[in-house]
């Protein structure tokens, strides 16, 4: 794989509960920025699945720089799932996105080892998902008018 930056992210991981009023409503607004707004995708953000997922939060300088959430199996897909990646603009291009990912997996093989890590993608990103060992298994199909593909892992397995 391509070089990753040496950034000191400090990385935090939480349940819905555990997460504070502010962590939340941070999480809510860069992912609005950046999928509503950035994307200009009209659709509802705030799908209830939150309080099905643990919470991976990146930040550099006390900033909120990064965030996926690892949704519990069954909520969405019948194993994990990993989804709302987002990096800022701040830091998209530097590398980060990719130790975002690194640190989902091993979050999400932690937690549930041995099972498949599922994840709905941007079709234009397939490549990057494929580095992480995700392989496409459906047909593409229009989510929010982006293409998307669902991929997963095999057994938890990935190339990272």
């Amino acid at each position: 794989m391509k070089h990753t930056p040496q950034v000191n992210i400090e990385w935090k991981f939480k349940s819905f509960v555990d997460l504070t009023i502010d962590e939340l409503y941070t999480i809510l607004a860069e992912r609005q920025a950046i999928f509503v707004v950035e994307q200009n995708c009209p659709f509802q953000e705030a799908d209830y699945l939150d309080q099905q997922s643990w919470h991976l939060m990146g930040f550099l300088d006390s900033q909120l720089v990064a965030y996926a959430r690892i949704v519990f199996p069954g909520a969405r897909f019948n194993g994990p799932s990993i989804g709302r990646i987002i990096t800022t603009s701040k830091v998209r291009g530097t590398g980060i996105g990719k130790l975002l990912l690194k640190e989902a997996i091993r979050q999400t093989e932690k937690l549930y080892p041995g099972m498949d890590i599922h994840l709905s993608a941007q079709q234009h990103l397939e490549a990057f998902y494929e580095i992480f060992g995700f392989e496409q298994y459906s047909e593409p199909y229009d989510e929010d008018g982006i293409m998307h593909i669902d991929m997963k892992t095999k057994n938890g397995k990935n190339n990272e």
